[in-house]
Parts: structure tokens; C-alpha cells; sequence
């Protein structure tokens, strides 16, 4: 019994070290709310952070938006796949890689996914962020 409970005690300080390390706040297996202010209230994180967010427009408007937020932020897209109610664009800056996902869940609803990485482990939460805030701010200018 007492090497069950080592190796519990060993299996849970490595797996709240690795969470440490990966930048994830230790708060279990459910999506963290993002505590920001400003134009990306309501950008929510998943334990991976990756940024994601929920919006009142179809995914052709989101898609335009998206399209018109990478030019602005210089931004180069290197990959494209449109398939029904989907589309997933890879892009690329200097330092990063940002894999962002559009996809319907109604008609006039779909849901961004953005997940910005710096090499293997490491996330840029802020440019994932600012990449949902600025398709937000094309798609209020449609409006």
C-alpha cells in the first residue's frame, strides 16, 4: 500500500509540474475564463491555451474578417482548408506558428479557435487574442 501511495504522490507532482510549466493554471480539466479587459472580453482559453470565442455571424463573414485582420497584422497565411461549415488557416510570423480554426455551428453562429506557438511547449496567448479581437472589430465594420 505504501508504494500505491508513492506512486500516486510522484504521478500527481509530475503532472502539477508539467501543468506549471506549460503556463496552464492548475484549475482541472474545465476551460478557464480569461481575466483581460478592453476589446477581448470574452475570449476564453481552453486548458491548451488556445484562445477561442463564440460569434453572432456567419462563417463566410468570420472567414472575410479573418482574412482582412491577417493582412492588417502582416500576418502570412501558408495554408488553407475550406471544407462544409469548416475552415482551418495556417499562418506564420517571424517567431510563430498560429493555427486557427472557423467553424459553423449555426447558420449565423461559429465558433474561432486560435492557437498561436512558439516552438514545441510554449504559447502566445496575447497574439491569439489579438487575432479574434481584430476579426471582431472587421466584422463590426460589416455590421
Amino acid at each position: 500500500m505504501t508504494n500505491l501511495v508513492k506512486s500516486f504522490f510522484k504521478l500527481t507532482t509530475l503532472l502539477c509540474l508539467i501543468l506549471a510549466l506549460s503556463g496552464c493554471a492548475l484549475m482541472g480539466l474545465a476551460v478557464v475564463p480569461a481575466a483581460v479587459s478592453g476589446g477581448a472580453a470574452g475570449v476564453d482559453y481552453t486548458l491548451t491555451n488556445n484562445a477561442y470565442k463564440t460569434i453572432s455571424s456567419p462563417v463566410a463573414d468570420v472567414e472575410a474578417a479573418l482574412n482582412k485582420a491577417l493582412k492588417k497584422m502582416d500576418i502570412k497565411e501558408t495554408k488553407r482548408k475550406a471544407e462544409e461549415g469548416k475552415v482551418s488557416v495556417t499562418a506564420v510570423t517571424g517567431s510563430l506558428d498560429i493555427h486557427i480554426s472557423l467553424e459553423k455551428v449555426t447558420p449565423t453562429v461559429t465558433n474561432i479557435e486560435v492557437n498561436a506557438k512558439k516552438g514545441i511547449f510554449l504559447k502566445d496567448k496575447s497574439m491569439a487574442t489579438e487575432i479574434i479581437v481584430q476579426i471582431e472589430k472587421n466584422l463590426e465594420g460589416k455590421k
